[in-house]
């Protein structure tokens, strides 16, 4: 079967990367014939969603650096082998709301976990999978929190309670990140207006998705 391509958002809290997604979708879905198919981690399947209630829940204060760490390595082994790889091999476009670089950024950069360690966890959980494109939506961290307190609709999350410089390392382990692979991630000012923001990154996946039309 024709693989597809697969796309994942990636950002500080507060970077806007749902409602860029479900901007991007209408596009893209009259670009990709094969379909279009946007998820999310930690979720987009039961196992995962119940997992993901664990992790993000205000009142597990207690949790374990090592322990979150796992829960997201489990929440994303089960959403790849049941939605994203069933997806991707049926030729479809994947886009995912965050994947391998968020546990890099938040339990590595903001944790202070072995990045090393989690990588090799993730080399496991995905035996190797890495995204075609990752988007990732840059925002100061004092923007990006200020946007969360003032988007009433907005989960707030156990996550979102943590200090500001918590926050600003994960900012920092993105950054890092996207030097060190600098042909897969691609950095979007997302303190930008919204219109601005969405067509920067439909321009960056479309360059994704011209070779395959080409093919």
């Amino acid at each position: 079967m024709t693989k597809g391509i697969f796309i994942s958002l990636e950002g500080p809290d507060g970077a806007g990367k749902t409602t860029v997604l479900n901007k991007l979708l209408p596009a893209l879905e009259k670009r990709h014939s094969a379909g279009v198919v946007t998820t999310r981690e930690p979720g987009g399947v039961m196992i995962a969603e119940a997992i993901r209630e664990v992790i993000l829940d205000v009142n597990n204060t207690a949790m374990d650096s090592k322990t979150e760490l796992l829960l997201y390595i489990a929440a994303r082994r089960q959403h790849l082998v049941e939605r994203v790889l069933p997806n991707l091999e049926s030729g479809k476009l994947v886009l995912v709301d965050r994947f391998i670089d968020s546990s890099v950024a938040y339990q590595g950069a903001g944790r202070g976990l072995s990045s090393e360690d989690i990588k090799w966890l993730n080399t496991y959980a995905t035996d190797g999978l890495e995204p075609d494109l990752t988007l990732l939506l840059d925002i100061e961290s004092e923007l990006g929190l200020s946007r969360i307190a003032q988007n009433s609709d907005r989960e707030v999350n156990r996550l979102d309670l943590e200090k500001i410089d918590m926050h600003q390392r994960v900012r920092q382990g993105y950054l890092e990140l996207a030097q060190e692979n600098p042909e897969r991630i691609k950095i979007i000012d997302a303190s930008n207006d919204i219109e601005t923001v969405v067509s920067e990154a439909l321009k960056a996946i479309e360059a994704v998705l011209k070779p395959s039309k080409d093919a």
